[in-house]
């Protein structure tokens, strides 16, 4: 493919809107739990952390994508809020290892439960918007309606084959 078509603009307009849905779920549920998104990503990244892979404020800033001055100031919110906890790793006593306090686990466990369920909620949405962005084309048969921020339907009619 060297030229994208209205058909694949629409597609791709459609599966950024889908996971902008999600990410504005995710949003509210984070702010409903006195945390900032950033935080949020941190603990899961925490949990959530590759085998192999040592909690590590360099390993974390990667996982978040941040510079690792921005991952410090996370993990000192954290730190300060009780979720966190720095400690030494006992083969190398210069190496900083994170983990989540009880309250951390308790506050990302229930998050991250309202993330999967929405997940699942969202997937038939967001699997459909990638096939059209993945085929190339688009093709109405599946298209499903948007929701809107509420969670009330609306119509997808910008996503039809008609310019």
């Amino acid at each position: 493919m060297t030229k994208l078509t209205l058909a694949d603009y629409r597609a791709l307009a459609e599966f950024r809107y889908q996971i902008r849905e999600f990410f504005a779920f995710s949003d509210r549920a984070v702010q409903a739990a006195g945390l900032a998104r950033g935080q949020y990503q941190l603990m899961l990244a925490i949990k959530g952390m590759p085998e192999g892979q040592r909690p590590r404020i360099r390993e974390l800033a990667n996982q978040l994508h941040v510079q690792h001055h921005s991952a410090v100031e996370l993990i000192n919110r954290l730190e300060a809020g009780g979720y966190v906890r720095r400690g030494r790793a006992d083969e190398d006593r210069r190496e900083v290892l994170l983990a989540l306090t009880p309250k951390g686990e308790n506050v990302l466990a229930e998050l991250a439960l309202h993330h999967h369920q929405e997940l699942k909620e969202a997937a038939p949405r967001l699997v459909a918007s990638l096939r059209r962005v993945m085929a190339g084309k688009e093709d109405g048969a599946d298209k499903p309606a948007r929701r809107t921020t509420t969670g009330a339907k609306a119509p997808s009619s910008h996503v039809s084959s008609r310019p």
